[in-house]
This record gives structure tokens, sequence and C-alpha cells, in this order.
């Protein structure tokens, strides 16, 4: 294993130390217990959007910090679910008299630890669970997991938050958001964690994972490796059978790397995606494209579709200004 490390125990603390150092106009860390909240203030009666998760998945959530998203992020270790005191302390310090929205990725040890968390809280709150991972069908045991449009959901309700929605309007928003976006990835190589030393599975040269977790859990099936052409349209074709856009629907396109994919190929697959889409009548009117929910130095992707209305594209086109997120500002 060869990575930048001085001690592992040690390797979140430093980087949340060096990110909050390389961003000291949008955030501010606070230590023991650990979370990075926004530094402008908010108005009075704003809701304030938490959300978090293990680390290694960055820029989600800390970069996602900062006007016209997220007031708070907790960040677990790498791979491991925040503390339920974290996320206490981090809505007490941003709750401006608006409530709390809780931003959850569907995961069994982020959905427990957040639950903990809201029943300590003594202001008014609400929860949206994110599961977008068409990986695995809705009458999974535990649900689908909740990946890359885990984002969108957090852009979109922050627009409408920043705006003076009230929390069950909020509340709302993020549900339909959720409802209206699917992604699926594949995995051309493992990810290393620090901790373990070696990669989490072992894949053939020839094989590639398809459906895999941002985490490295196993996907769908695992399949030889193949032309882009044909792994986009395994992945968009699982997608577009649980959207079911019809033509002439708008919608926001993302194409997220994991972490060691090049843009060059990232940008290959958002061509190749687009064009499926597009052949089916689908106006591909938005898109972003780069390493957004990484899964630390895994190869390969996801492709995630949001259909999107008027009010959403509003919402997406909003002023944002975090430390990975940022226009109109």
């Amino acid at each position: 294993m060869k990575k930048f490390i001085n001690n592992i125990d040690n390797l979140l603390a430093e980087s949340l130390s060096g990110f909050a150092k390389a961003h000291t106009d949008i955030v501010q860390l606070n230590s023991q217990p650990d979370f990075i909240r926004r530094i402008k203030p908010t108005v009075p009666g704003k809701v304030a959007l938490i959300s978090g998760g293990g680390s290694g998945h960055e820029p989600l959530h800390t970069g996602f910090v900062g006007s016209g998203m997220l007031d708070a992020a907790c960040p677990g270790q790498i791979f491991t679910s925040p503390t339920p005191d974290q996320m206490l302390a981090a809505a007490q310090a941003v709750e401006n008299g608006g409530g709390v929205l809780f931003i959850v990725k569907n995961y069994a040890g982020d959905v427990m630890n957040f639950e903990i968390a809201a029943e300590m809280l003594d202001c008014r709150h609400e929860t949206i669970l994110v599961s977008d991972d068409v990986s695995f069908p809705k009458t999974h045991s535990t649900g689908r997991r909740g990946v890359a449009g885990t984002l969108i959901v957090e852009k979109i309700i922050g627009a409408a938050a920043e705006a003076g929605e009230d929390l069950a309007a909020c509340k709302a928003l993020g549900d339909r958001v959720n409802l209206a976006t699917a992604s699926m990835g594949v995995a051309l190589s493992s990810c290393t964690v620090p901790a373990l030393g070696k990669p989490t599975f072992d894949m053939g040269d020839n094989e590639i994972e398809m459906g895999v977790g941002i985490h490295g859990e196993p996907g769908r099936e695992r399949i030889a490796m193949r032309s882009a052409s044909e792994i986009v349209d395994y992945l968009a074709n699982m997608i577009n059978d649980d959207l079911k856009p019809q033509k002439g629907q708008s919608a926001l396109l993302h194409v997220n790397g994991f972490g060691a994919t090049p843009l060059m190929e990232l940008h290959l697959i958002y061509q190749l995606a687009s064009e499926y889409w597009e052949k089916r009548g689908v106006n591909i009117c938005r898109s972003l494209v780069g390493n957004y929910t990484t899964s630390l130095d895994m190869s390969g992707c996801s492709i995630t579709l949001s259909l999107l209305d008027e009010e959403l594209l509003r919402l997406w086109d909003a002023p944002v200004h975090t430390a990975a997120l940022r226009w109109g500002c």
C-alpha cells in the first residue's frame, strides 16, 4: 500500500484540519466531536441541513457545506458511520429557529445513528432517506443504498432552504427528488482502506463489478470486461427501466468518478450516456461530471439520472458556494 499517511489513527483528523484550513472563507472545523459547519451566518428561521457519513467519499459530504447547500456535515472514520454525538452537536450548533433536516444515505449504521441523534434533539426535525441505487430492487430487505444521487438531493434542498422554504416543504421536496433520481455504478478495481492495507476484494484482470456500492460492497454481478458502450448500456438500461422517463422529459445527467478514473474516461461515459437518453427523447438539460462521491482510490464510476421539472431546474441552478460545488455567486 502506497498512500500519503503519517499515522493511520490520525489520518482523518489531519485531513479535516487541512480541509478546513484550505477553505477558511467557507467552513470551520469543530473538534471533539468532529463536524464541519458553514461560516456565513444564516437568516433566522432558515431550515438547517445536516448530512454526513463515513469518510472516504470526499468531497461528499464536507465539500458540500456552504451557502446554498449544507449547514453542517459529520464525517465518520473511513467507511464508518459518524456517531450520534457528532450529529447532535452539529444540529445544536447550526439550528437557527427553522428546525433541522437530516439528509441520510440508506446504510444501516448511518440510519441508526441519525435516528438516535434525532431522538435527543429538542427542536423540530425531519429526515430524508436517500435511496437512489437501482442495483437492487425496491423490495430488497434493507432497501436501496444511497449513493451519488445524495449530492443532487442536498443541492436542491439547499437552494430551497436558502430561499426560505419551511421544514415541511424541504422534507417533501427532498423525498420527491429522491424518487426522481436513480444511480448505478461499476468498479474496475477495488479500493484500499488504509487500516486494512490491501484491496477490499480481489478482482481478475478481465473482470468488472456491476452495481458496486461506494464502500466496495458487491454489486449485482461480476462480468468480463467489455467496451465502454456496452458498460453504459448496461447501467443506463437499469436506470431507465426504473425511472421510465417520457419523451420530452428534462433531466440532469451526473457521471461520478470513484476516485481513480481519469476525467478523459468520465467524459467519454457522459458522451455515451447522454446519447443513450437523447435517442429516447429525453432532454439532458443539465450535467455534472467528476469525482463527487468517491470510494477512496477505487477505479470506476457511476451514472445518475435525475428527472427535473421547472421548479427542480430552478433550484438546481440557484447559487451555491461550497468547496466542491459552486456557481452563480
